[in-house]
């Protein structure tokens, strides 16, 4: 048997709402902001960095590769041909758009990684020549 709340109107607050209102929202948001890695300056890896792109690069050279394979299949293969001649081209297709996003991604990447250079190399100077 459930007890219905005692008043409608939110006078009598829950504990949940309680707690809603004692935590400190601005803080929480900054903690698991995106862009914590900003105002941390720990360096990263280079496999850190690259990573997606390496791994984004590798998948669509090896279903690249696959559909190479399923299109000759279909050149030398008499037994299901067709299946061989549909598939084949799919693979290949979609091998070298993953190949070529990865292989933008990388450049992309690396002007970012000069752009944040530059600008934590401007703060410092910034604040070295207004904090005096």
């Amino acid at each position: 048997m459930e007890i219905p709340p005692k008043s409608p109107d939110g006078s009598e607050k829950s504990p949940q709402s309680k707690e809603l209102l004692a935590s400190n929202t601005a803080s929480t948001l900054c903690i698991s902001s995106r862009s914590e890695s900003v105002w941390t300056s720990a360096s990263r890896s280079k496999w850190d960095i690259y990573h997606k792109p390496v791994i984004v690069v590798s998948v669509g050279a090896a279903v690249f590769l696959f559909g190479m394979v399923i299109t000759s299949l279909s050149c030398i293969q008499t037994k299901n041909k067709n299946v061989y001649k549909m598939c084949g081209p799919a693979f290949l297709s979609l091998g070298l758009m993953l190949l070529v996003c990865g292989l933008v991604w990388i450049p992309i990447i690396r002007k970012k990684q000069k752009q944040r250079q530059k600008s934590q190399f401007l703060q410092s100077l910034k604040s070295f020549f207004f904090n005096r």
